[in-house]
């Protein structure tokens, strides 16, 4: 029995390879989109003056705050009643992209703000504009705060990319319900699925973690020469 399950499941891989690569491709355009609008918004809302502030804060608390299953829906099937028509692969970048750029506005924000405003009227005071300090000298030292948490966001977005399936994009996790629909043993087909999605969340893990080091040596050489000794 269980033979003959690992080899359906085997001449089932070129279905997971397809999954898997569109998970993947689904991940960096999602990644990619929400991480420059999340940038923006987050510097916007720590820049800008209150109303604009305010407005950012309220969307990204909306996203936040709502099930993305609800978001994705709204955009594949209320969208098209008001005229936009969209597939599901566009609907679910779109849909990743906006949850990706609140978050990311969040962490962001966060990072801007722990540097103190001193450092921004300083360098304004020797001259330099107020986009000029931002980038120069705001923004290096708010990475050290930004990086980490976005690595770790960069991961819960890939897995919410398992979501997508309910609109009938073939990713990884709609291909394990096609393909246990042949191979009758869920636990199998789905162990397999959630490998699929470490392989490919693994690597940021990792980066978060060598990252983390990192900035800690960068930042704190006596913690980093005690823990190499």
């Amino acid at each position: 029995m269980i033979i003959h399950q690992l080899q359906s499941l085997f001449s089932s891989y070129p279905l997971f390879l397809r999954g898997i690569s569109m998970t993947i491709m689904l991940s960096i355009a999602a990644l990619t989109l929400g991480t420059i609008i999340g940038f923006i918004l987050g510097i916007l809302r720590a820049e800008s003056n209150k109303a604009v502030s305010s407005a950012i804060a309220v969307w990204v608390d909306l996203i936040r705050g709502t099930p993305f299953l609800v978001q994705i829906f709204i955009v594949f099937f209320i969208l098209p009643e008001l005229g936009i028509e969209l597939d599901a692969y566009s609907a679910g970048i779109i849909g990743l992209s906006n949850l990706a750029a609140c978050f990311i506005c969040e962490i962001v924000y966060a990072g801007l703000r722990s540097v103190p405003k001193g450092q921004s009227e300083a360098a304004q005071a020797l001259g330099l504009s107020r986009i000029k300090a931002l980038r120069l000298i705001v923004l290096p030292q708010a990475m050290r705060i930004i990086l980490p948490p976005l690595i770790g966001q960069y991961v819960l977005i890939i897995k919410d990319t398992s979501v997508i399936s309910v609109i009938g994009l073939t990713d990884l996790t709609r291909v394990g319900w096609l393909v246990v629909q042949r191979v009758p043993n869920g636990l199998l087909v789905f162990a397999i699925v959630g490998i699929g999605y470490f392989i490919v969340c693994y690597p940021l893990i990792r980066g978060a973690r060598y990252l983390e080091k990192r900035m800690d040596s960068a930042y704190n050489p006596k913690a980093a020469r005690s823990s190499n000794s």
